[in-house]
C-alpha cells in the first residue's frame, strides 16, 4: 500500500509554500501578475521553480488573460494581485468570470494581519479588501495562519474540479508571507469526482424524452468538455439543438441538428415554444444567451428537464419540470445509456427548416461580416476567436460555427464588460500555442486595454488583432437613436490604432475590404502580434461596390 509523501517544508516560507503546492500539487505552470512592494516576498519563491510569469500592464489585464487561458485550457487561470488598488483593478475581470462560470484563482496581498480593520490609513489599505472581493468570487478567505494554506488551497480547487466553477480569491497578509511554512506537509492533490445525477431522475427524463413528439436540446457552456457524449446524445435524441455562445463547437462545424445561439431569433423561438419536452444542459437559461433582444420572449412551454451542477440554478429563468443535480458529462452519459438507438422525431428537417428561415447570411444585421468570417475561415480555419464588445462579434455569435469547443468566447454577454477581448486573446495563446487566436475588438472597447499589446510584442505572441474601427461606440449609437435619445458622448476621439501598434513594436495594417483582410493574413508573422484595423466605412463601400453581398457566400460554416 503506498503511503502520502510528505515532504520536509523546514526552512521554507508560507509564500515559498505556495509557490510549491501551486506547481507540484495542482499542476499551475503560468501566472499573470503585476509585482509591488507588497508582493516581494511572494516574488522570491518564483524564481527557478517552473512556473512562468508573465506582466500584464493593468491587473484587469491579467484578469482577463487569465480568464481567456482558462477558457482555451479548460485549466483555472491563476493571478498574483497587489493589495488595494490591484484588487478593484481586478474585479471587473472577476465579474466576468464569475458570470460565465470560468475557473480562476486570485491570490493577493492583504494589510499586515495587526492591521487589518483598524483604518490607520496604510498603503493600498481598504477597509475590508475580503468583502469587496466576496461579491465576484465563489468565496474570498483571508489566510491567518501558514498552516491552513494546504487545506485553503485544497478548498479552491474543490470549486474548479466538483461544482460550479468561478473565481477563488485567497488574500495573504504581507507580515504572513515570510512565515514559517508547516514542517510537513502532503503534496499529494485529493482526488475529486463531481456529483452525478440520480439515477430515477435520469430514467424518468429518459422516459419523457423518448415519448416526446417535438423535443429540443439546449446545451450551455457546463457542457464543453463532454463534446463526444454530447453530439452522441442528441443524434440518439434526434433533436434540434441550441446552444449558448460558450457552447458554440460542441457539436462540430454545421451539423445538421445544430441552430446555432439563435435563441433570440423567432424562427429558433417558434420551435422552442412549439417543444414539448426540453432538455437543457449546462446552461443558466440566462438572459445573454437566450434574449439578447430583451424582450423576455423566449418561452418554453412543454416539459423542462434540466441538469445543472448548480441546485439553485435549476429553478431560476424558465418553469422547472425536473431538476437533476450533477455534472454534465455524467448526465449526458447516463442519458445516452437510455437510448442504444436512435429515435426517428424529424430533427434534421426541423432545424433546416429553423435555418432556411432564419437566413441568417441575408439579414442585413448580419450580412456585411460574412466574407469577414469568411476570409477568416479560409486563412486560419482552427482559429480561436475572442471577442469584445463589438459589431463583428454581435455578427458572429449568430453567423459563426466551429469545429470544436473553446474555440469561440467573447464578453458580449453575462457580465458583458470592454476591454475583455485583446488580454483574453493573449491568454488563449499561451494556453493553446498551437492553434492561431485571433481577438475581434472594436476602436472603442480596445482602448480599456491596449496597453497589452505591450504584453503581446514581449512575449513574442503571434495574436491576431483584428479591429474593427467604426468612430466610436455603434452600438450604443444605435440604442440612443432607437429611443429617440440625442447622440452624446459615443463619437468618440479615437488614436491612430497603426502609430500606436508601431509604437509598441506591433505590425499593423490597415484594410478596406475582404480583398486586403485576405492579404493581411496571408503575412502575419508566427512570432509577435499583427494588428489588422478594418475601416468599417471603406469595408460597406467596398461591399456595396461588388453589387452583392450573396455573391460572396462561399463559406459553408457562415451560421
Amino acid at each position: 500500500m503506498s503511503t502520502t509523501h510528505q515532504p520536509d517544508t523546514s526552512g521554507m516560507t508560507c509564500a515559498g509554500l505556495l509557490i510549491r503546492l501551486l506547481r507540484e500539487t495542482y499542476g499551475v505552470d503560468l501566472v499573470f501578475g503585476i509585482p509591488g512592494v507588497h508582493t516581494v516576498e511572494l516574488y522570491r519563491g518564483l524564481s527557478g521553480s517552473g512556473i512562468r510569469h508573465v506582466t500584464p500592464r493593468h491587473e484587469q489585464g491579467a484578469g482577463f488573460m487569465a480568464d481567456g487561458y482558462a477558457r482555451a485550457s479548460g485549466k483555472p487561470g491563476v493571478c498574483l494581485i497587489i493589495t488595494g488598488p490591484g484588487m478593484t483593478n481586478i474585479a471587473t475581470a472577476m465579474g466576468q468570470a464569475l458570470a460565465d462560470s470560468i475557473p480562476m484563482l486570485v491570490i493577493s496581498s492583504v494589510n499586515r494581519r495587526d492591521t487589518l480593520g483598524c483604518g490607520q490609513g496604510r498603503l493600498h489599505e481598504l477597509a475590508s479588501q475580503q468583502q469587496l472581493m466576496a461579491g465576484v468570487a465563489r468565496f474570498s478567505h483571508t489566510l491567518l495562519d501558514a498552516a491552513n494554506l494546504p487545506a485553503l488551497l485544497a478548498r479552491a480547487f474543490a470549486v474548479f474540479q466538483g461544482e460550479r466553477p468561478g473565481p477563488v480569491h485567497i488574500e495573504i497578509p504581507i507580515d504572513l508571507f515570510a512565515a514559517p511554512a508547516p514542517a510537513a506537509i502532503s503534496v499529494e492533490p485529493a482526488r475529486l469526482y463531481p456529483p452525478s445525477p440520480a439515477p430515477e431522475g435520469i430514467a424518468l427524463a429518459a422516459d419523457w424524452l423518448r415519448q416526446a413528439e417535438r423535443p429540443l436540446v439546449l446545451l450551455g457552456g457546463g457542457c464543453i468538455d463532454a463534446q463526444d457524449t454530447a453530439r452522441a446524445l442528441v443524434e440518439r435524441l434526434d433533436a434540434p439543438v441550441v446552444v449558448t455562445i460558450n457552447a458554440k463547437g460542441i457539436l462540430g462545424r454545421d451539423h445538421p441538428l445544430d441552430l446555432g445561439a439563435n435563441a433570440a431569433l423567432s424562427a429558433v423561438r417558434r420551435l422552442a415554444a412549439a417543444a414539448d419536452v426540453i432538455l437543457a444542459v449546462g446552461t443558466e437559461l440566462g438572459e445573454t444567451d437566450y434574449d439578447v433582444v430583451f424582450d423576455d420572449g423566449f418561452a418554453l412551454t412543454g416539459k423542462l428537464i434540466r441538469i445543472d451542477l448548480d441546485a439553485q440554478q435549476l429553478v431560476r429563468n424558465q418553469s422547472l419540470a425536473l431538476g437533476l443535480v450533477g455534472d454534465a458529462q455524467q448526465g449526458l452519459a447516463q442519458l445516452l445509456e437510455h437510448f442504444p438507438r436512435p429515435l426517428s422525431k424529424a430533427g434534421a428537417e426541423r432545424t433546416a427548416r429553423a435555418l432556411a428561415e432564419l437566413a441568417l447570411t441575408d439579414n442585413p444585421d448580419f450580412a456585411s461580416f460574412v466574407p469577414l468570417y469568411e476570409v477568416l475561415h479560409d486563412a486560419l480555419p482552427d482559429a480561436i476567436l475572442v471577442g469584445d464588445s463589438t459589431a463583428p462579434v454581435y455578427a458572429g455569435n449568430h453567423l459563426v460555427s466551429q469545429p470544436a469547443p473553446r474555440r469561440y468566447f467573447n464578453a458580449s454577454t453575462g457580465y458583458g464588460t470592454l476591454g475583455y477581448g485583446l488580454p483574453a486573446a493573449l491568454g488563449a495563446t499561451f494556453a493553446r500555442p498551437d492553434l492561431p487566436v485571433v481577438a475581434l475588438v472594436g476602436d472603442g472597447g480596445v482602448m480599456f486595454t491596449l496597453s497589452e499589446l505591450a504584453t503581446a510584442v514581449e512575449e513574442h505572441l503571434p495574436v491576431v488583432i483584428l479591429l474593427w474601427h467604426n468612430a466610436g461606440y455603434e452600438e450604443i449609437r444605435r440604442f440612443m437613436d432607437a429611443s429617440g435619445v440625442e447622440r452624446l458622448g459615443v463619437d468618440i476621439l479615437a488614436p491612430d490604432f497603426l502609430a500606436v501598434a508601431q509604437g509598441f513594436g506591433c505590425a499593423a495594417a490597415r484594410v478596406g475590404s475582404p480583398a486586403d483582410l485576405a492579404q493581411a493574413l496571408a503575412g502575419r508573422p508566427l512570432d509577435a502580434p499583427l494588428m489588422i484595423v478594418v475601416d468599417a466605412s471603406a469595408w460597406q463601400q467596398s461591399l456595396a461596390r461588388q453589387g452583392s453581398i450573396s455573391a460572396l457566400h462561399r463559406w459553408s460554416g457562415s451560421r
